[in-house]
C-alpha cells in the first residue's frame, strides 16, 4: 500500500510539474501579429524591434509572422515605397505575405495597421473588427474626422480594443515636460516639428499630427477652437482649451526636421532637450495593449485631435478666422 501511494504521489507530481512547464511555455508564447500596408519604413523597423533578438531595442513577447502588401497609387510615398519594404519583409525577415486581410486575420493574434494613407484605415480595419483581432492603428487614424469617427463606433460596436498614436506621443521629453514635478500653474505649451503635407490629406493629419499628439498629450483633451495662420513654408495653429490654456503647433514644410517643446508656468518656462525620437517607448505600449487589451490612449482624445487637425484646415481657408471644434463634431 505504501509503494503504491508512492507511485500515486510521483504521477502528481510528474503531472503537475508537467501543467506548470505547460503553463509556462504558454505564457511565454509570443503574440503572433500581422500588418496591413507595406509602404511606411515602420514596418520594417517595427518588425527589426519585434522580432530581432539580438538587437539593442528588442522588445520580447511580439513577433511579426504575416502581412498584407496594401497600398495606395495616387499616393507617392506609397507608391515609390512598398515594393521596397515587402521585399526586404519577406526575403530578410521571412515575413509570409498573403493576398487579403481575412486571411491574414486568420493567421494571427493581433493586428498593426500600418498604411501610410489615412484614407484606406477605415475599410481595411472593417475585417480586423470583423475578426475579433486587437489592432494598433498608426497615425494617421484617418484623412478626415468622419472616418475616424466610424472606426470607434465601428469598434465599440464589436467590443475591439484599439488605439492610435504618434510615436511623439511616447517621445521621452513629451513624457517629461507633462509631469514636470514643482513647476506652479501650467499656463501652456507650444510644441513644432516637421509638417510636409500631401494633396489627399488634411495639411496637418500627414505629418504635422506628429506635433499635434505631443500637443494633446501635454494639455489633454478640452480644446474649444482653432485658428491657423499659414504660409508656403509654415503654419502656425493656435488652440483654445475650455480652461484658458492656450495650445501652439507650429509646423515646417522643409528645412527643419526636430522637434521641440516649451512649458509656460507662472513660475519657469522649460524647454526639451534634443533626444533622439525612437520607437522603443511606443513599441513598448503596443506590447503591452496586445497582451492586456487595455488601450493607452482614450478615444476620445484621438477623436478630438482629428477635430482639431480638421478645423485648422477650415481655419485656413477662413483667412485664420478662429473655427469651434464644435463645427466639426456636431
Amino acid at each position: 500500500m505504501g509503494r503504491l501511494f508512492q507511485h500515486l504521489c510521483c504521477g502528481v507530481a510528474f503531472l503537475l510539474s508537467a501543467s506548470i512547464s505547460f503553463a509556462q511555455t504558454e505564457s511565454i508564447k509570443p503574440v503572433r501579429v500581422g500588418i496591413i500596408g507595406l509602404d511606411t519604413s515602420h514596418v520594417v523597423e517595427f518588425t527589426r524591434i519585434f522580432n530581432d533578438p539580438t538587437d539593442p531595442e528588442h522588445i520580447p513577447g511580439i513577433r511579426v509572422v504575416a502581412a498584407f502588401k496594401g497600398g495606395s497609387p495616387d499616393v507617392e510615398d506609397s507608391r515609390t515605397r512598398i515594393d521596397r519594404f515587402t521585399a526586404e519583409l519577406r526575403d530578410k525577415w521571412n515575413i509570409k505575405i498573403v493576398d487579403d486581410i481575412p486571411t491574414l486575420c486568420g493567421m494571427v493574434d493581433a493586428i498593426l495597421l500600418e498604411s501610410v494613407d489615412g484614407r484606406s484605415h477605415l475599410e481595411q480595419v472593417k475585417a480586423v473588427l470583423a475578426a475579433k483581432k486587437t489592432v494598433f492603428i498608426d497615425k494617421p487614424l484617418a484623412a478626415s474626422y468622419k472616418d475616424a469617427t466610424e472606426i470607434a463606433r465601428l469598434a465599440k460596436q464589436t467590443g475591439v480594443p484599439w488605439f492610435s498614436s504618434s510615436s511623439l506621443r511616447f517621445w521621452e521629453e513629451t513624457q517629461r515636460l507633462k509631469s514636470p514635478g514643482d513647476v506652479g500653474h501650467i499656463i501652456g505649451y507650444s510644441v513644432y516639428g516637421p509638417s510636409p503635407i500631401e494633396p489627399h490629406h488634411p495639411d496637418l493629419m500627414w505629418y504635422g499630427i506628429h506635433s499635434v499628439e505631443m500637443l494633446f498629450t501635454l494639455m489633454g483633451r478640452g480644446c474649444e477652437s482653432v485658428s491657423r495662420a499659414n504660409t508656403a513654408s509654415e503654419d502656425v495653429v493656435v488652440g483654445r482649451w475650455k480652461d484658458g490654456r492656450l495650445g501652439v503647433m507650429r509646423g515646417f514644410r522643409n528645412g527643419l526636421r526636430s522637434y521641440g517643446i516649451t512649458l509656460f508656468s507662472d513660475k519657469s518656462v522649460l524647454h526639451s532637450e534634443p533626444r533622439p525620437e525612437v520607437y522603443g517607448p511606443l513599441l513598448g505600449v503596443i506590447a503591452e495593449f496586445f497582451r492586456t487589451g487595455i488601450p493607452p490612449v482614450n478615444p476620445e482624445e484621438t477623436l478630438e485631435m482629428m477635430a482639431f487637425m480638421e478645423a485648422a484646415d477650415m481655419s485656413r481657408a477662413r483667412d485664420g478666422a478662429s473655427v469651434p471644434l464644435s463645427e466639426v463634431t456636431r
